[in-house]
């Protein structure tokens, strides 16, 4: 089937928590703003599903707005699970929607690669897939079919990130050397739905969150990373599962510089702000040393509450973070989504507009051609990660697999024709 590109439908695969925070607000103002349509989102259950119509943030936010549930709550059973009615629903989705896909880790590349085979665009959290071959096989498969995938690595849409690369590109910082990242996320992601699928047999911390900034590194400054290792300490969930719930990355890259990357499930509870994290680059210039420091744990704002917040986590002292997503009102009787975290969303949308657009008037083979040549000219651009402009990110994890279930052991990846990984000689 066709439609018209005014207003797409999106299907979301996925109602957990980045549906809830990021996804599902952004593109409720996309719809408000006329770059897409109808919205469905689809979970293994119904039960998150309630949770997200009821949400009372998004009720004031978004007033009027709503989405088409799978499974629908009000007609079945909340608990009962539902693993192969998302192919129902992409399968009945008019063709070059936006699938977007916000299941767990293991779960991407299955679920990429029937959006594709069902003829959707598609916008992925990160990261792509854990392998390099799925990476390869899915660039492949959507570009044959002219069709846009888009990697929500949102933090190349921080400001200080753009500005950063503009700097370093531009040769003012340097050449960078050593560095250090971290980002710890809180005590209560134990209680949540990542017990359940974050576990040392799918996943670890550097995976889900220290990708962030290893693909921040590559974004800024050009760099490749070539060798990878990983330790991680394992710990129970309260459910008995077993995780990798802190992770020690350490990432050497083509021009002979290392970053060390600290990840973990243990930012505490009653501290201020939502997590840890940051960026630190020392660089070599010429005649002195450059400093790269991007401070975002703590952005130059801080609140003391009379009452505190009904959320785990939430706290009466708080150190705000105004940059990544919030929603605020500048009028017309709804709130609007703020923050790199939307730019992301709605950037990858628009890319898939631009796709459609490049095709306008044409048919056939000579539309197909047309989208894959603009397809191509944003992946030279570099600003959106795709599968062919960002695939050192599966190799780095796929590395990183490799090593952290082989008690840190240091993994080579190699480039050329044929790019691989295997254990350091």
């Amino acid at each position: 089937m066709s439609q018209s590109y005014v207003n797409p439908s999106v299907i979301i695969i996925g109602g957990g928590m980045i549906t809830e925070l990021q996804i599902l607000p952004s593109l409720y103002h996309l719809q408000r703003q006329g770059l897409i349509g109808d919205i469905s989102i689809c979970a293994l259950n119904a039960a998150p599903l309630k949770k997200l119509a009821e949400n009372p943030g998004l009720k004031k936010a978004f007033p009027g707005k709503s989405f088409t549930p799978y499974p629908d709550f009000k007609r079945v059973d909340p608990q009962k699970p539902y693993p192969e009615l998302y192919r129902e629903v992409l399968r009945k989705t008019p063709e070059r929607s936006i699938a977007v896909v916000a299941v767990p880790d293991q779960l991407h590349y299955g679920t990429i690669q029937e959006a594709l085979e069902c003829g959707h665009h598609v916008l992925t959290v990160k990261p792509l897939v854990l392998n390099y071959a799925q990476a390869v096989e899915l660039e492949k498969l959507a570009h044959g079919k002219g069709l846009f995938v888009g990697i929500e690595y949102h933090k190349r849409f921080d400001d200080r990130s753009l500005i950063t690369r503009g700097r370093y590109r531009g040769g003012d910082l340097g050449d960078f050397r050593l560095g250090y990242a971290s980002l710890i996320e809180p005590w209560y992601y134990r209680n949540s739905n990542f017990q359940n699928w974050c576990t040392t047999a799918n996943s670890d911390m550097f995976t889900y969150i220290g990708c962030h900034y290893v693909d921040l590194v590559a974004f800024i400054t050009g760099l490749l990373p070539v060798e990878v290792s990983v330790y991680g300490v394992v710990e129970e969930y309260p459910n008995g599962n077993k995780g990798y719930l802190w992770t020690d990355g350490r990432v050497l890259w083509n021009n002979g510089a290392c970053l060390a990357v600290l990840n973990g499930m243990g930012y505490p509870n009653v501290a201020p702000g939502g997590n840890s994290q940051g960026l630190t680059l020392f660089c070599k210039g010429e005649k002195d040393g450059a400093l790269v420091m991007h401070d975002d744990q703590y952005r130059g704002v801080k609140h003391s509450y009379t009452v505190k917040g009904p959320d785990e986590g939430d706290s009466y002292y708080n150190e705000v973070s105004p940059d990544y997503f919030k929603l605020v009102d500048l009028g017309g009787g709804m709130l609007t989504p703020v923050g790199y975290g939307h730019r992301s969303i709605e950037g990858i949308v628009r890319a898939v507009h631009r796709v459609e657009a490049a095709a306008e008037g044409a048919e056939g083979a000579k539309a197909l051609k047309k989208r894959q040549a603009e397809i191509e000219a944003i992946d030279r651009e570099g600003i959106i990660a795709t599968p062919a402009n960002s695939s050192y990110n599966e190799l780095v994890i796929e590395a990183g697999r490799l090593s952290i279930t082989n008690q840190g052991r240091p993994v080579t990846i190699e480039y050329g024709k044929k790019p691989s990984v295997r254990f350091r000689d």
